[in-house]
């Protein structure tokens, strides 16, 4: 599975939690977490682990962290090669969780079985995130961090994404994207 979504849009907690399940239902999961590199140092935080503390203590799941080092679309230029890697090391779920930042960080989908886009209630202009691009892209939206204050602005921006998305073109005969 491939996940992106802007900055703060709850992707790292997702996927802890998902894998947390994945893991007590007895799978092996992997988590291929891209972050950016600085253009200046090259560096990288690499931080996605220590937001899945959970996560990266169960002996069912491995956590690998990895800069983009100037890569576009939102992965590394071995990720592809990685995915395979987990999949040879008997991991039966890989999560690719991309840099996320914008409407061009799709490399994944081609790389996955589904891509996952994640997106915050009340970020802002909604139909802003409505561009031909990621979300052609997506097979599922989901909006994340939808209780509280915020179950109303959730609710609006999912029928925005739902009705949108009927004016994408079909990218599978058999599956029609969900948000």
């Amino acid at each position: 599975l491939g996940l992106s979504g802007p900055p703060g849009a709850g992707k790292s907690t997702f996927i802890e939690c998902f894998g947390k399940m994945l893991t007590e239902r007895k799978h092996r999961v992997s988590v291929l977490a891209v972050d950016p590199s600085s253009s200046t140092s090259g560096g990288s935080l690499l931080g996605d682990k220590t937001r899945m503390t959970e996560l990266s203590r169960d002996m069912n799941a491995y956590i690998r962290p990895s800069p983009t080092s100037g890569t576009l679309g939102g992965v590394t230029r071995t990720t592809n090669e990685a995915i395979l890697l987990c999949e040879g090391g008997g991991y039966d779920v890989v999560l690719v969780e991309t840099v996320g930042v914008g409407q061009s960080e799709f490399a994944v989908a081609d790389m996955v079985d589904m891509f996952i886009l994640l997106l915050p209630p009340a970020g802002g202009d909604e139909l802003q995130g409505i561009k031909r691009g990621i979300i052609e892209m997506a097979d599922l939206v989901a909006i994340n961090k939808a209780d509280g204050d915020l179950v109303v602005p959730a609710r609006r921006i999912q029928a925005e994404y739902i009705s949108a998305m009927k004016l994408l073109r079909k990218r599978s005969k058999v599956w029609r994207p969900k948000v």
